[in-house]
Formats: C-alpha cells, structure tokens, sequence
C-alpha cells in the first residue's frame, strides 16, 4: 500500500517541482518573495509531505531557503546550483533566461573544450579516436542530406562533444559533459539551430577527429576553436 502511493507521488512532485522552479528562474516567482508549505499543499492539491519534498528538493538547488518564522523564500540567482540539469532545463525553457542560459554554457564549452582537444590528442585510446572520427564524418553526411537540425544529428553531435570531453583523460572535464551537453539540445528544442548548418563548419568535426588520431595536441585545440566559433556564427539566438 505504501509501495503504491510513494509511485503515485513521484510524477506529482516532479510536476510540482517543474512548476516551482520555472517560476522562480524566470523571475515570476521574484528574489524575496515568500510562501508556505500549505501554500504549496493547497494550489497543488497535494499532502503535506509531498509539499515538504518539494520544498527540500527547491533548497538543495538553491531556489529556496526555508524558516519557521518566514516560510519559504526565494533566493537570488547567485545562490542557483547553475550546473544542476533542472535549473539548466527551467533557464533554457524561460523566455526571459534562455538567451543568457544558452551564452553562459557556450562561455564554459569554449573555455573547455579547445583544451580538452589538445589533451584528447595525447589521451585518446585507438577506440576513443576511431568513433571520434565515425561521428564526425555522420555530422558532415547528415548535414549533406538537410538533417543537420534531426534528432539523429543532435545524438551524433552530442556523442562526439561528449567524447572528445572523456578522452582528454581530466575528470573533471567529463564531469562537465552533461551540462555543456545542454547547450545543444538547447539550440534543436527551441529552433536555434538552423535547419541546415553551415557545411564547411561542419566538416571541421573531421579536421578535430583527424588531428585526434594523429596524436597532434595543437591540431585539434585550433580545429576545436574553429568550430565552436563557426557554430557561433550561424546560431539564431
């Protein structure tokens, strides 16, 4: 029994929780403002308990602090955990967040990733190198058959991207792979990405995956810059 309504308020608190935090990152819920768990129990038609969750999982994120006395407050943009998928998700499905969320995770991919280029080039194994190579030649032909904007270029590009960041051997450049990752589905899910990208950017893919194999570090951190700054030449933002 208890099996059972703890499955019935997994959805409902998820659902609670895309509300809450949509609202405070696109500042409909303001800095300051204050609520309470009935408040949250009541609107949503949910227990106490389910409320409670909400509130904690807001705090963990840094939406939210929580008192006695006040209640439940919002808590300025400085306080976000900014590198959390949720918080990334609600900034990127914000009208008034989507272009400054988008601009940040481009400032961190392009300060990363041309250096995770050069490291991937004395770092990579033979296997890391080779489908490197495959994922980039699958960009140049999808972008030469119009599906440079298809769910199935997004996967491919995102493998590569993701790729190129674990076989710099830095953990802690991978670690930064999913939420760099964002920027791209970012771009396809809210019509950025153009439906037919720049070819010859595209094509650079190979040149980085190239330089990869051939175990050359300057190689592949100029091929990474020339492509992060193509792509930024034909986003629509």
């Amino acid at each position: 029994m208890s099996v059972a309504r703890e499955t019935t308020a997994e959805p409902l608190l998820s659902a609670v929780l895309d509300t809450l935090g949509g609202e405070i990152v696109s500042g409909a819920k303001s800095e300051g403002e204050t609520f309470t768990l009935q408040d949250i129990s009541t609107r949503f038609g949910i227990s106490r308990t389910v409320a409670r969750e909400a509130m904690r999982a807001l705090e963990q994120l840094g939406l939210v602090s929580s008192s006695r006395r006040v209640g439940i407050r919002v808590l300025p943009a400085s306080r976000w955990a900014v590198f959390d998928r949720s918080v990334i998700a609600w900034r990127l499905a914000s009208d008034t967040q989507r272009a400054g969320q988008i601009t940040s995770l481009d400032a961190v991919r392009t300060a990363v990733e041309p250096i995770a280029a050069n490291l991937a080039a004395g770092n990579a194994s033979p296997e890391q190198a080779a489908r490197l190579h495959e994922l980039a030649v699958k960009l140049v032909d999808l972008t030469e058959a119009g599906q440079g904007n298809s769910d199935e270029f997004l996967a491919a590009d995102k493998e590569f991207h993701t790729l190129l960041l674990q076989a710099s051997g830095n953990e802690m450049f991978a670690a930064l792979a999913e939420p760099i990752m964002n920027v791209l589905e970012g771009r396809t899910r809210y019509g950025i990405m153009p439906d037919e990208p720049e070819l010859e950017t595209m094509r650079v893919h190979v040149d980085l995956a190239e330089s990869v194999a051939k175990r050359d570090p300057q190689g592949a951190e100029d091929a990474s810059r020339r492509l992060l700054t193509g792509v930024s030449g034909f986003m629509e933002i």
